[in-house]
């Protein structure tokens, strides 16, 4: 394990300067005289744009400029943005209407950008668009996820955006019809808003013929590709930054329409412009998450031995395709959609619909949570129609050790696993449940118990690069293609470098978010960054101790094969010379050697790796009030070898808390009009640090086979589990009082109605 990291637990080098207010984030690097950008959004769901007088904001103080999709469009700027779309089951095209970054004759949701107002100072701004006549006649308006209603695109005149499906049919109908136990349940997945603690926003300035666009994201190289496809300019025109990003979690990873008209009003003025979204903005202009319902159908044989796995889907797309929300409900889900049981007989249908709300895209997980949701929701209800243990009915299903690698129904290779050994370890921390429930139950209180045992695909680019440099003053950066987001990138990555080549931590600066520095890199998402990161960080350490072999070897007259290196010094037969990297690139730097002192690399990873692991949660219902609460939450992951197991915990925490927060509290509500009515933190519910038990975090490795390091990702791997252990520990409360359907957000007043008006299904 040593060569890969010692895994230690090393407190975060960053949180230094992020708690004493020395971030970089967007409005702390607004340069001096930049202008402020302001958007006209849409305040209906659904109309046709019948008038839009600009005069009176364009003749307004300190206004420079004011832009509609014409005005874009007359500046050559390709104003469709770009979607991924997947194939119909018919062998036929997805609908894929345009959506362009400022709303062209018709407005389909609430926040919809429609002009944009450039001016001194940011009240200016405002202040202008408060003038912006728009007239609009309104048009009826769809929320629900079914075909037909009003059209929202003649692409899709029954409102339908596909109908994909992976799997055999007629295979799986035929396990059911043969099989002794079927067991169905529907399974709804609420919409919610992923609500970073730093708003999205840009920065852009156009000097000397090249635009520098800055933007907190999750990546610059992508970013940097969508500029030059959409303002039609070189590559080498353009350079993207990024600083620090106050949260990111999926939502950040795509373009948006404001950034094009910032950057392109940068360039119209040749001078700096600033963006940065209000709370408000953000909560209808950022991506939503989740928003599907699916039936999920489990086939048994009679000694519940699962035959067959079939879900129907249907996804609320939103107004429009964004960036990836068709392949994140179809191929990301399916990663993932028979989880850790040995089945190869599945069927996935999933239907996507457009509707007049804010588009969904990627939410933490992006996929794979709720693939994992449905799936452990329907085996809990299994246990239950089938009069089973849950723990022994998935311990039954289980892929069993000596069957890695195991090529599951849908083509992924998962490397490894003991799932029964991490089961148990979970059981034995949550022993002395009938107890608590018996205790609860004296106080009026309900106590449910939930298991969810999930699997996690690490998604994105499998490649990236890597640099190191020797600087002059005895410092090294190190260059990396992945962008963080809060996780920790710095302390991980300095410490990994460090623990490969003894270069001292304190020595180290990670340097990321800059594509004048690097030309290529991947940007975080999917779990991928430490991984990837790490094992190119390891190949350009292999070539750097070769090239510095090479030198030694010259310089001390030795056969190359001679120098060898222990991860901390260099050391050759019948010389006492022992020097360290550091003192290696200062004498190459005195020789004159320049091309010692920068070394890189590119990696890329033969295949990824599946990070699993169980999550029981414990909840507590006040049987008057219906308010619920997790009182107690144990997570066992097997997420392989850890460079720094306290990040990789403060990970698991704070994904464990954005899955409390969707099965509990949080909703995004629209009213019969499409208006959002939960567009503030006054209404939108957010969980607050009470709300939160401690979470008892134990790692039980498995090492990946799938990279060098042996490394799973863990970045997301707290949400996948989350949603369905408190769900499942809801419906195990409420199973006695004769609820049968139970779904997010388990409010006070939903668990109320539930426990007051819940139904017995006939036995």
């Amino acid at each position: 394990m040593e060569k890969f990291g010692k895994s230690q637990p090393v407190i975060r080098v960053e949180d230094q300067r992020f708690l004493t207010g020395a971030g970089s984030y967007m409005d702390d690097i607004v340069p001096e005289g930049a202008l402020y950008a302001a958007f006209l959004r849409s305040p209906v769901a659904h109309a046709e744009i019948t008038a839009l007088d600009l005069e009176a904001a364009r003749q307004a103080e300190g206004v420079r400029l004011v832009m509609t999709l014409e005005d874009l469009a007359a500046a050559g700027v390709d104003t469709v943005m770009n979607a991924a779309t997947v194939p119909n089951r018919d062998g036929t095209k997805a609908a894929a209407p345009e959506r362009h970054m400022l709303a062209k004759d018709r407005v389909r949701f609430v926040g919809e950008p429609v002009a944009v107002v450039i001016a001194e100072t940011l009240a200016q701004a405002r202040d202008a668009v408060e003038v912006i006549e728009l007239e609009t006649n309104d048009l009826p308006v769809k929320l629900d996820v079914e075909s037909g209603g009003v059209t929202l695109h003649p692409e899709a005149p029954d409102n339908r955006a596909f109908d994909w499906d992976l799997g055999d049919a007629e295979a799986t109908q035929a396990a059911f019809d043969a099989a002794a136990h079927t067991v169905a349940l529907d399974v709804a997945d609420n919409r919610v808003i992923a609500s970073s603690i730093e708003p999205r926003g840009c920065q852009a300035n156009w000097v000397d013929g090249r635009l520098h666009f800055s933007y907190g994201g999750q990546g610059v190289w992508g970013m940097k590709a969508q500029l030059v496809q959409k303002l039609k300019l070189d590559a080498e025109a353009i350079r993207v930054t990024t600083g620090d990003v106050g949260g990111g979690f999926g939502m950040k990873a795509m373009p948006y329409p404001e950034y094009f008209s910032v950057a392109a009003a940068a360039i119209k003025l040749g001078q700096a412009v600033h963006w940065m979204s209000d709370r408000s903005e953000a909560m209808v202009s950022d991506h939503h998450g989740r928003d599907l319902t699916s039936l999920a159908e489990l086939a048994f044989d009679a000694d519940h031995k699962i035959m067959a796995y079939r879900v129907h889907s249907k996804i609320n797309l939103g107004a429009y395709n964004s960036h990836f929300a068709q392949a994140i409900q179809t191929s990301l889900f399916s990663k993932v959609l028979m989880g850790v049981y040995d089945v190869q007989t599945t069927y996935l249908r999933v239907e996507g619909f457009f509707t007049n709300t804010t588009q969904v895209d990627a939410y933490r997980g992006a996929g794979r949570p709720e693939a994992i949701y449905v799936l452990e929701r329907v085996m809990d209800r299994a246990a239950r129609e089938l009069r089973v243990d849950p723990w022994e009915l998935r311990r039954k299903n289980f892929i069993r050790p000596g069957n890695f690698p195991y090529v599951s129904a849908t083509g992924e290779t998962y490397d490894v696993g003991d799932f029964d050994m991490v089961l148990s370890r979970a059981g034995a921390q949550v022993a002395g449940f009938a107890a608590r429930k018996a205790a609860d139950a004296e106080h009026g209180l309900i106590r449910g118990q939930g298991l969810c045992y999930y699997i996690e695909s690490i998604l994105g680019d499998p490649s990236e690069g890597a640099k190191v440099e020797f600087c002059e003053d005895g410092t090294v950066n190190l260059y990396v293609g992945t962008q963080s987001n809060g996780q920790g990138h710095e302390t991980v990555y300095t410490h990994f470098l460090s623990d490969q080549t003894g270069i001292p931590a304190d020595r180290i600066r990670v340097l990321q978010g800059d594509s004048d520095l690097m030309a290529q890199g991947g940007g975080t998402g999917g779990s991928r960054s430490v991984t990837t990161q790490s094992n190119a960080t390891l190949v350009t350490v292999d070539r750097m101790v070769s090239a510095f072999s090479a030198y030694l070897a010259d310089k001390i007259g030795v056969a190359e094969e001679d120098i060898s290196f222990d991860h901390e010094t260099f050391r050759a037969p019948g010389s006492n010379l022992t020097p360290t990297l550091i003192e290696v690139a200062e004498m190459a730097r005195a020789d004159g050697r320049d091309d010692l002192l920068q070394h890189q690399a590119r990696a890329t990873l033969e295949a990824r790796s599946f990070p699993n692991g169980a999550h029981v949660a414990e909840i507590v219902i006040d049987s008057y009030t219906g308010e619920t609460w997790v009182d107690r939450y144990v997570v066992v992951d097997d997420f392989g070898n850890l460079i720094n197991p306290m990040l990789a915990e403060g990970q698991v925490h704070g994904g464990v808390v954005q899955g409390i927060g969707q099965a509990l509290t949080e909703h995004v509500v629209h009213d019969e009009s499409g208006q959002p009515l939960t567009a503030s933190f006054m209404d939108y519910a957010l969980p607050r640090a009470v709300d939160i038990p401690m979470i008892e975090f134990t790692s039980a490795p498995v090492p990946s086979t799938a990279n060098p390091m042996g490394m799973k990702g863990c970045g997301e791997a707290g949400t996948v589990g989350a949603l369905a252990a408190v769900a499942n520990a809801v419906q195990d409360a409420l199973w006695d009082y004769g609820v049968r359907q139970a779904d997010m957000p388990f409010t006070p007043h939903r668990v109320w109605e539930l426990l007051t008006h819940g139904s017995v299904a006939a036995e």
